[in-house]
């Protein structure tokens, strides 16, 4: 082993868990300390002040400056008193992460000394620079101005010394630059469209809330390998590494019992979590070696959103005073399960109904059949859109591979569901519906109790899962922004259930009763879906892709097509009729897309080829070197037995030499690759190009690897997965 790396797999391997400050308090008690929650609106505020901002959070309601000014002086009590010197517009450009810039909340008193001053001014709007942001042609370099603007419903919270203000971020012009402002619109259309529908069973109905519950995956790896490997350093994967003797195969590390290391990193998480008002609630190994997962109870789904990318920064934290890194990449090791971000949607009322839920009786069960049917259909009509807002450069390695849904939007509804569907193609329209809920099963143990069975069981492989009381959204990325998908998602069904409700209103105009007209109206819906979208079997199968392919799903694999769907004329109808995206903001973000897949390619192109020549080749040669010294030895001491004795090692130069020659040739041809797509001015046209680039690493790794299992382990110059993967 070479010395840097035998010193840095020591340390990793002596390393102990850190000591944590855990308060004396349970968490319940210092649960939102850090966070302008109610409770400390009703502490810092006057009523007058407090119920107009509560009736800007719950009913939209402007605020007025004098009001912005109340609130601010608050809030800035508030901050204070925890040690507050600076305050940050905290938002979420098309860069995949968050930003922020900090204003300390010094002013000059005019006196000759300073004060500290926070008004409404600061609290509602500030002024980035827009031009630094990817904008996808929107903003030119030289036109700079950009806003962000408070966002009420999404309370502010501490970070050190900052107040952080979560906002939107929008141009000069009035275009989103972000993921949070078309994210808010598609709630709001999902609300209009499904209170009329709701209002049909309940009149008493006057909003529908979207929720997210995201279960976030993510590797840990010990910081002194990470820093020797250059791949995951500036990729955040593995470019090249042999898979290790043991990987997952045991199924061992799955839900096993949490390392020391890991448990007090996952612990200061949580505390530092639950301070911020995100309620972690899970924690547990997960399938792969070094992978783990966390969750929180389920939440509104912007401020869910925004907590997912709040525990994101935190993690990355927290993890480096553990002595960790955290990789949020979605295929950081190759031969082992990636890291997804499961999306749980699901929608309910003010009313306390959760919409995708059976309910307690028939019309209840009506109602939810109806958003069950039309979330379906939604999901069938904008198969490839839905898949496209959750298309990276760096999630594409991981659809598909055997531990994750595949590059194909079908649902899974269970047995149960299925079974509904179709026996209401077959009932008269007035039939009342009827769903088995829960049936309890012995397990044969006097000690044991009866465990309660769902109505549906769970499907890996889909990407659109029923669930019971929600859809899981599997096919979403460990490092993306819940937002994209969100947004597509509550828009496509906000666009069919506005469908929905004129198809009703024209029934019930016919003569139809309210459940007749509902029922004649879902039947065919279910007729079209049944067959297509709906799918309970093994997606990971080749029979699978040509099954979907003649039921007119989108089979798309290549990432850079994917986008396309956001530009299609009916995308972009959708999109416009919602009061969603603009035709400009939508064609603008999919340069935004194009360009960032290009340049994640081309970095890792880079890397690729540049530890291809200066790690592997050189400790190639050099062991090559030692075993033609070996060889000339041989030849000298032992002539007669010379071919017989250097056999092993002169077959060993030739491998090597001819695998030197292989590496060498492809890292040289994606040099040329790289050169001539380098020069395509269309970033639709250079993101194909890239797409080819990219696979082409996969052809440089395979020597590479095979060099990896006949180099001298001791002159090999990077931490292998044996090490990476085990140190916990």
């Amino acid at each position: 082993m070479s010395k840097l790396r035998f010193d840095v797999v020591q340390d990793a391997f002596r390393k102990k868990a850190v000591d944590i400050e855990v308060p004396e308090t349970r968490p319940s008690e210092y649960f939102g300390e850090l966070v302008f929650n109610r409770e400390k609106m009703h502490k810092y505020l006057d009523v007058k002040t407090y119920n107009a901002l509560v009736d800007c959070i719950d009913n939209g309601k402007p605020l007025s400056t004098a009001v912005a000014d109340k609130v601010a002086a608050g809030i800035k009590e508030w901050a204070i008193g925890h040690g507050v010197t600076h305050c940050t517009h905290w938002f979420q450009p098309l860069t995949e992460g968050t930003a922020e810039k900090h204003d300390s909340f010094m002013e000059y008193d005019w006196k000759g000394g300073m004060i500290e001053e926070f008004d409404g001014k600061s609290l509602v709007q500030q002024e980035p620079d827009a031009s630094s942001f990817p904008s996808g042609g929107i903003r030119a370099t030289f036109e700079a101005r950009g806003y962000t603007a408070w966002d009420p419903t999404s309370p502010v919270f501490i970070q050190d010394d900052t107040l952080c203000i979560p906002t939107v971020f929008i141009s000069y012009t009035g275009e989103s630059l972000d993921y949070k402002t078309p994210l808010k619109k598609a709630l709001n259309a999902v609300s209009n469209a499904a209170v009329p529908i709701c209002q049909l069973f309940d009149p008493k109905v006057r909003k529908v809330f979207s929720y997210l519950g995201w279960e976030q995956e993510y590797f840990l790896v010990d910081e002194d390998l990470y820093a020797a490997r250059p791949d995951l350093m500036l990729t955040g994967r593995t470019l090249m590494g042999h898979e290790s003797s043991k990987n997952q195969q045991l199924d061992d590390h799955y839900f096993g019992a949490i390392p020391s290391r890991v448990a007090a990193f996952m612990r200061d998480l949580e505390i530092q979590g639950h301070r911020l008002g995100i309620p972690l609630k899970t924690r547990h190994n997960e399938v792969a070696p070094n992978q783990f997962e966390l969750a929180p109870i389920f939440g509104e789904t912007n401020l869910s959103n925004d907590q997912n990318q709040l525990i994101m920064n935190l993690m990355h934290t927290v993890a480096k005073k553990h002595g960790f890194v955290v990789l949020l990449h979605e295929k950081p090791f190759q031969g082992i399960n990636g890291s997804g971000k499961h999306n749980n949607w699901s929608l309910g009322t003010d009313t306390g109904t959760l919409l995708l839920a059976p309910g307690k009786d028939a019309r209840g069960n009506l109602q939810f059949v109806t958003f069950f049917v039309n979330v379906l259909a939604a999901v069938q009509r904008y198969n490839g859109l839905l898949k496209a807002s959750i298309a990276t450069a760096t999630n594409a390695h991981r659809l598909g591979a055997n531990e994750a849904p595949p590059a194909i939007v079908s649902a899974f509804l269970g047995k149960t569901m299925t079974d509904v569907l179709h026996k209401l193609l077959v009932v008269p329209s007035d039939t009342p519906i009827e769903i088995a809920g829960k049936k309890g099963q012995s397990v044969g143990l006097v000690e044991i109790p009866e465990i309660f069975i769902d109505n549906t069981d769970r499907n890996r492989t889909s990407p659109f899962a029923f669930t019971g009381n929600r859809f899981e959204f599997r096919a979403v990325g460990s490092s993306a922004n819940c937002a994209n998908a969100m947004t597509v998602l509550n828009t496509i069904v906000a666009d069919q259930l506005v469908q929905f409700k004129a198809d009703v209103d024209k029934a019930m105009a016919d003569g139809k009763s309210k459940n007749v007209a509902i029922m004649d109206t879902l039947k065919p819906i279910i007729a079209s879906i049944i067959d297509v979208v709906c799918f309970d079997g093994n997606g990971y199968s080749d029979e699978w892709n040509k099954e979907a392919a003649r039921r007119g799903l989108n089979t798309e694999k290549s990432v850079p097509e994917m986008f396309k769907e956001f530009t299609k004329p009916e995308t972009v109808a959708m999109f416009e009729r919602m009061g969603v995206y603009t035709e400009k903001e939508l064609e603008a973000r999919n340069e935004v897309k194009w360009e960032m897949y290009t340049k994640k390619v081309q970095i890792e192109a880079r890397v690729t080829g540049r530890m291809a020549i200066n790690h592997i080749i050189p400790a190639a040669i050099a062991y090559q070197t030692k075993l033609l010294e070996n060889i000339e030895k041989l030849k000298n001491i032992f002539p007669d037995k010379f071919q017989k004795l250097a056999a092993v090692d002169i077959a060993l130069v030739e491998e090597i030499s001819e695998r030197i020659a292989e590496i060498r040739s492809k890292v040289d041809a994606m040099i040329e690759a790289r050169k001539v797509a380098n020069k395509i001015e269309c970033e639709y046209e250079k993101a194909k190009a890239y797409h080819e680039i990219a696979e082409s690493l996969f052809d440089i790794r395979k020597p590479i690897d095979k060099l990896e299992e006949v180099v001298d382990n001791d002159m090999w110059p990077l931490p292998k997965y044996r090490e990476l993967l085990f140190i916990s």
